[in-house]
């Protein structure tokens, strides 16, 4: 669901930041609207985590101008408006799930004023952590521990939640059981800004994706908007004979086999497909665009997507 309003839920303008020699943020211009769900991408280095800190008030842009529901990052964040979810960091030791969780709710509803923050077993259900009420906080698995920090970052029923790199290092059944917690709370109109390693996350998650490559913004859209920017198609077939000449055919640029399966790729793929009826070599046909992978290679100049 995407509602826009006047003020947006993010805002950088021109936004830069340095670290001596290197920029790490090069005048960055995006917005997001509220009531999106939106996937940060690009390769090491990029400037993701820089711009999501700027984004947090943990460090101040050196020009430009960045600002979170009307307002500077740092009074969203202290107001509780805004939840995060870092990559890293312990869970308290010595008390249960239950006891950190009460202390955090306790903490948001004593300065919330404009939003109701949920009862403790409310918020215990949408994170699905109510199963490890009463087990200690610091003697989790990585995805107990994961959803837990996932039930602190929406404790203050924040309006904007942002996720640095949310399932790294989880199983799928962990991943899973994360992006279901995530896909709940957004369904009330929240924003989530995330970023990933995942791009199949990014392409099943999100409203929008923006690809950011040395501090600035290279491409904005959604998934398939962003697929469309590289040209070419796929023509995959089942094989039944030699592979000799495939290369040969009319708009192929490239192929593959794998074992029965052959994939060409094409810019052009009706006459590719053409060809392959001429010869008879129609088996199990499929055409294919770009996935997000292959746009994100492209895009980036990088060797090998992201893991």
């Amino acid at each position: 669901m995407e509602v826009r309003t006047a003020e947006p839920a993010v805002l950088f303008t021109g936004a830069t930041k340095d670290y001596g020699t290197v920029r790490a943020v090069d005048g960055l211009d995006l917005r997001l609207d509220r009531g999106t769900s939106v996937a940060l991408l690009g390769p090491n280095g990029a400037g993701k985590s820089t711009a999501i800190a700027m984004l947090l008030g943990l460090i101040p842009p050196d020009a430009g101008e960045v600002r979170l529901l009307g307002t500077a990052p740092q009074r969203a964040v202290r107001s509780g408006r805004v939840g995060a979810m870092p990559q890293t960091g312990r869970l308290i030791g010595g008390v249960t799930v239950r006891e950190l969780l009460g202390f955090v709710r306790r903490a948001y509803a004593a300065k919330a004023r404009d939003r109701a923050v949920p009862p403790l077993d409310e918020l215990m259900e949408t994170a699905r952590v109510a199963d490890l009420a009463g087990r200690r906080a610091d003697r989790l698995s990585g995805g107990q521990a994961q959803r837990v920090r996932f039930a602190i970052a929406v404790a203050g029923a924040p309006d904007l939640l942002v996720l640095d790199e949310p399932t790294t290092g989880l199983d799928i059944e962990s991943r899973r059981e994360l992006w279901a917690s995530v896909r709940s709370y957004a369904e009330h109109g929240r924003t989530i800004l995330f970023s990933t390693h995942y791009l199949e996350e990014a392409d099943d998650y999100a409203d929008r994706i923006v690809v950011i490559d040395r501090g600035r913004v290279i491409a904005d859209g959604t998934s398939e908007e962003i697929k469309r920017r590289v040209p070419g198609r796929t023509v995959a077939f089942d094989l039944d004979g030699p592979a000799a000449a495939l290369d040969g055919l009319p708009g192929v640029v490239g192929s593959e086999v794998r074992g029965r399966r052959v994939l060409l790729h094409t810019t052009d793929s009706d006459a590719t497909v053409l060809a392959l009826a001429e010869a008879g070599m129609v088996r199990d046909l499929e055409v294919t665009g770009a996935g997000l992978e292959e746009a994100f290679l492209a895009l980036t100049g990088q060797k090998e997507a992201l893991r």
